[in-house]
């Protein structure tokens, strides 16, 4: 049988003023990715072969995440709100283009599954004109009704519009909607707004639908699955489902979470088998973790990638770039940004490694920090395998320390260190008097004079 070619349109304009935000609306995010970056993983995981992207007049960031996360996908504008039909119709020129089955997504729904999706579309295949997809929620009040004559879906009826029969039904519009591509355009182009609003409403397809000689389908979805986004109170309630998927997840694959409800994931998050995850742990984006990983309590991650065995924390903070060896142990307090640790790198107390290449098996010792960035620029630092950093360290960088190298205690490096040596950098305190004001100073004219970056 012929796969059906998919064309999801994503309706994504609205303003979100419930949010009180400078931000539109869905670009907010739930685990780590946006609203509307959800909606498009979901659409691309359903076999979208094309997705259209609507947003409003001056959403430019919108448009860049859509076009940072599914960079094949077209975005237009509607420039004036005139009702959500209209809004679909500002991507004409995708619709024009010829597809068998149109999805109609909102981005402000970030819970949807691409196995719902599935569902939806289903009815197309077997002759329906159109499926939406309703849902039964605790309270319907102030949800459109979906009226339904045996499994046929004949009319949505806006509360407002609603007698007081159908005020009683409990089947309630979600706003997911599947066309048959060879009406789609005819349907959604016929649509009028003669109405309070002066709108174009995407519900009037149903009806126009039917009078074309096509049944109408529902399919009926969990209420919490559906629910869309418009407070900050249900940008909560989002996220607390999808962290119930995401630890449900996480050990179905293998997993051990020792406190469940305590540990946040990102939607991207990656665990392999035989880890264990103890309380209160954050995941940022972009973690990979391999198998057989520790991560102790009250320990943060963030663009971070583990390698089998690893430990980590308690409250160590792992940060863009850390990527830890085989074997690496990273201990309490200590936080790795930006580095590169080869296998069996211990780090295991109130140490910072930042911008760093450590060899295998090297020890860095407690209280230890690689002193990166010297106000202007970072610069990198490299310590080889075996070697030994003592106790409060610092390390100037740019500088090398190699291959079996020794570090004493309390040692600030300004120099390379060659291999197998012993370095010691201690020297008496001296006070200049005003030293630290010309300085200051002199740092302050050269960012005047400095272009802006």
């Amino acid at each position: 049988m012929r796969m059906r070619r998919l064309l999801v349109i994503i309706l994504a304009a609205g303003e979100g003023t419930r949010m009180k935000s400078a931000l539109p609306k869905v670009m907010h995010k739930v685990a780590g990715r946006s609203m509307v970056g959800h909606v498009l993983e979901t659409a691309k995981a359903a076999g979208a072969a094309e997705i259209a992207v609507v947003i409003g007049p001056d959403h430019d960031q919108v448009a860049a995440e859509a076009r940072r996360l599914a960079p094949e996908a077209s975005v237009f504008v509607q420039r004036e709100r005139l009702g959500t039909a209209h809004a679909v119709l500002a991507a004409r020129e995708a619709l024009e283009r010829g597809y068998d089955d149109i999805l109609i997504m909102y981005g402000d729904t970030p819970l949807v599954r691409p196995q719902t999706l599935e569902a939806l579309r289903a009815p197309l295949a077997e002759g329906a004109g159109l499926a939406v997809l309703g849902f039964r929620p605790a309270d319907p009040t102030g949800y459109g009704r979906l009226i339904t004559q045996g499994d046929d879906l004949v009319a949505i009826r806006e509360e407002k519009d609603a007698s007081a029969a159908e005020k009683t039904i409990g089947l309630c519009n979600a706003g997911l909607m599947a066309l048959d591509g060879a009406l789609a355009l005819g349907v959604l182009s016929g649509i009028g707004n003669a109405n309070a609003k002066g709108e174009y409403y995407l519900t009037d397809a149903v009806e126009s639908v039917i009078a074309r000689g096509r049944p109408a389908a529902v399919w009926v979805a969990e209420a919490g699955e559906v629910a869309g986004v418009n407070t900050r109170a249900q940008l909560a309630e989002a996220e607390a489902v999808i962290q119930q998927r995401l630890r449900r997840a996480a050990m179905d694959g293998g997993a051990t979470l020792v406190a469940p409800e305590t540990v946040f994931f990102s939607a991207d998050t990656t665990l392999g088998r035989d880890v264990v995850v103890e309380p209160n742990v954050v995941f940022g984006p972009g973690v990979a973790v391999a198998d057989g990983v520790v991560i102790r309590a009250f320990s943060h991650l963030e663009g971070a990638t583990l390698a089998t065995g690893v430990s980590a924390g308690p409250f160590a903070r792992l940060r863009p770039g850390a990527a830890l060896g085989q074997g690496v142990h990273i201990g309490n307090f200590v936080e790795i940004k930006n580095a590169d640790l080869a296998p069996g790198v211990k780090v295991n107390h109130l140490s910072y490694v930042g911008d760093s290449t450590v060899g295998e098996g090297t020890n860095i010792g407690a209280g230890s920090i690689t002193c990166n960035y010297d106000g202007f620029n970072k610069h990198r630092t490299v310590i080889g395998a075996n070697a030994f950093i003592g106790t409060n360290s610092l390390m100037v960088a740019p500088v090398t320390i190699g291959d079996g190298a020794y570090v004493g205690t309390g040692s600030v490096i300004t120099d390379d260190v060659p291999a197998d040596a012993l370095a010691i950098g201690r020297a008496r305190q001296v006070n200049k008097p005003g030293l630290a004001a010309r300085l200051r100073e002199r740092l302050q004219a050269i960012r005047k004079a400095a272009p802006e970056s």
